[in-house]
């Protein structure tokens, strides 16, 4: 039942996602090409485009957040030339053109005050069934956990929900976000909450965060490079069919030694790490 409503859902919603890009469409004066989709993956592109114009100045890059799922039916509709996603591919969608251009860890985050350092994935599992609601039930203070998520649809929920869920089901009484960013703002003026981000999202300093070991692993790219911290999903480009002329030229810098420091500086790790 929780997968048709999910389904139905996403229905509803493409057609207006759908509308502003091809909204943006009209515009294309103004963009070569347009990428949308994961809100996890977004940052990175548009950081990447922005190195990418310094030298190709003539190519413009519109780029936009929206969902993984959201990206695919795009690339899938041709909305967006390319979609991006940090989900693999379900049954339906393989037949698209696809290309892993990096990894990212998925990282558990709590407030720097609290004192808990590690969870197990059961007692992870548990804290996002409802089975426990009290920080005291998993070496924490005495104080009702303030549990956060990812809305349907989004990358990653789905990683979460297919490294730690196990097949069981979210609390529906989850505070739900639509971005990593959000999430990552929320947990870090709350004393009591817990979510979950993109690795190369936790940072330190003023509204910092702290990643939680998992299963006693310490959450760090070195941890997910040598296979110790189980919890990683691929970032990818995805389209209607293989991408040609100038699409190509932003791929390919995206995956040639410059593109891939610059995603490696940001605690991304390689896609053949």
């Amino acid at each position: 039942m929780k997968n048709k409503f999910s389904k139905l859902a996403l229905v509803a919603l493409f057609p207006i996602l759908l509308m502003l890009l091809t909204g943006c469409r009209g515009g294309e004066q103004d963009a070569n090409f347009i990428i949308a989709g994961s809100t996890s993956v977004q940052p990175y592109i548009e950081m990447l485009a922005e190195e990418f114009a310094r030298t190709n100045p003539e190519i413009r890059i519109n780029v936009q957040g929206g969902g993984s799922s959201a990206g695919i039916q795009a690339a899938e509709t041709q909305a967006a030339d390319i979609g991006m996603t940090s989900r693999a591919l379900r049954e339906g969608e393989e037949h698209l053109w696809s290309l892993v251009i990096t990894k990212d860890g998925l990282a558990i985050i709590v407030h720097p005050s609290n004192p808990v350092r590690s969870l197990s994935l059961d007692q992870l599992r548990g804290i996002y069934t409802g089975l426990y609601n009290n920080w005291s039930q998993v070496g924490g203070p005495d104080a009702r956990i303030h549990v956060i998520a990812r809305e349907e649809g989004s990358g990653t929920r789905g990683a979460f929900e297919e490294m730690v869920m196990g097949g069981e089901r979210i609390n529906p009484r989850s505070i739900v976000q639509n971005a990593n960013g959000s999430v990552r703002q929320l947990v870090s003026g709350d004393p009591f909450s817990i979510g979950f981000i993109s690795l190369g999202l936790v940072e330190t300093g003023e509204g910092s965060v702290k990643a939680l070991q998992v299963e006693g692993v310490e959450a760090s790219r070195e941890n997910v490079i040598n296979g110790t911290y189980t919890l990683f999903r691929s970032f990818l480009f995805v389209a209607y069919e293989e991408p040609s002329g100038e699409i190509v030229k932003f791929v390919d810098f995206i995956m040639s030694d410059a593109g891939q420091a610059i995603l490696s500086a940001e605690g991304l790790i390689p896609p053949d790490a």
